[in-house]
């Protein structure tokens, strides 16, 4: 809680895929921890790519979440789930319905700093949803980048591939995965299969 204000606030996280946004949120929630405060942290069911009940890095690193679904009501489940908990992560944020937006806007109305990670863009390099609406309510927002697969300049883009090829545009907007289904790329590198 901000001290002069007596407020909560949201800080947001995101890049795109391999940019280190979720080793960012382990890295808060480890310093939150070690200046006394209490912490919980969240997931979508979908995502059990390090674990049922993990958020998890590409680098290995993990911390225990509690699971919760990510569409309607469900979404609720993280405030009813809270004991008193000072800091609320979220990680994969873009697996989430819009409702994740009313949530965090709600916990940190109650005075909690809510953490939130996730990437901003689909595959197809438009934004995805509720990230921007996050970013437009957050007082803290962070970009992340990451390398390109390609040529090695800054990428902020999630590539996806389909057996080692660009997907198709009219592909489904959410694939989890991880390096076998996507590489981060610059706006020079990234394609997307039309015909």
């Amino acid at each position: 809680m901000h001290k002069i204000t007596n407020s909560g606030w949201v800080e947001v996280v995101t890049g795109c895929m391999f940019s280190g946004k979720t080793e960012e949120l382990l890295r808060r929630l480890r310093r939150a921890e070690i200046a006394g405060q209490s912490v919980a942290v969240f997931k979508p069911d979908l995502d059990d790519r390090y674990g049922e009940d993990t958020v998890g890095t590409h680098n290995g690193r993990s911390w225990e979440a509690t699971v919760v679904e990510p569409e309607g009501d469900g979404v609720w489940d993280i405030a009813d789930a809270l004991n008193g908990e000072e800091v609320v992560a979220v990680d994969e944020a873009n697996f989430f319905s819009d409702e994740l937006v009313s949530v965090c806007d709600f916990l940190a109305d109650d005075g909690r700093r809510v953490v939130v990670s996730g990437t901003d863009q689909t595959f197809r390099g438009e934004p995805f949803e509720p990230l921007p609406q996050l970013v437009a309510l957050a007082e803290y927002v962070e970009k992340y980048q990451a390398i390109c697969a390609e040529c090695g300049e800054p990428a902020t883009r999630n590539q996806r591939l389909i057996d080692g090829e660009p997907a198709h545009v009219d592909d489904p907007t959410i694939l989890v995965g991880a390096e076998e289904s996507y590489e981060a790329r610059c706006r020079n590198c990234h394609t997307l299969r039309t015909d």
